[in-house]
């Protein structure tokens, strides 16, 4: 990867989310919790998360990610509230889409995850921007069936 390469992958717009994740830490009391680790380059994120009435109430995330994954958990923490156990399960489909298949940006309110389009080019990077969205549809599948 050149310098130019990582320049263009790492935008501001990326540094930006990466330094501003909303709901992190944890959440005590949740109805499910859910751990995602990217084995390739060792991230993970820890999603809790409870439902009413069968959608997101309560959220929180432990991010410790690179700026990509940073940013990824960033996209996601802002729109996860209200949101159905399918709607982040369709979110997540259409991300792993856009990263691996050179699909659409995925509908709002998740079309955030427009800035990780330059990242379609790196696939040992696309493990990591799935991780959040992988855990909170998990987690929420999980405390809908509970």
């Amino acid at each position: 990867m050149s310098d130019s390469d990582l320049v263009k992958l790492y935008s501001g717009r990326i540094l930006e989310l990466a330094a501003d994740i909303p709901h992190l830490g944890r959440l005590p009391g949740a109805q499910a919790s859910v751990r995602k680790r990217s084995p390739l380059c060792g991230s993970t994120v820890t999603v809790d998360l409870s439902m009413e009435n069968g959608r997101v109430a309560a959220f929180a995330q432990d991010v410790k990610a690179c700026a990509l994954g940073q940013a990824a958990a960033a996209v996601l923490g802002h729109v996860v509230l209200g949101r159905s156990a399918e709607e982040l399960a369709s979110a997540r489909d259409a991300l792993r889409a856009m990263l691996k298949e050179g699909g659409a940006i995925p509908p709002a309110p998740f079309d955030g995850y427009e800035v990780l389009t330059p990242a379609r080019d790196y696939k040992n990077r696309h493990a990591s921007i799935l991780l959040a969205l992988e855990a909170a549809a998990e987690a929420a599948a999980s405390a809908t069936h509970a």
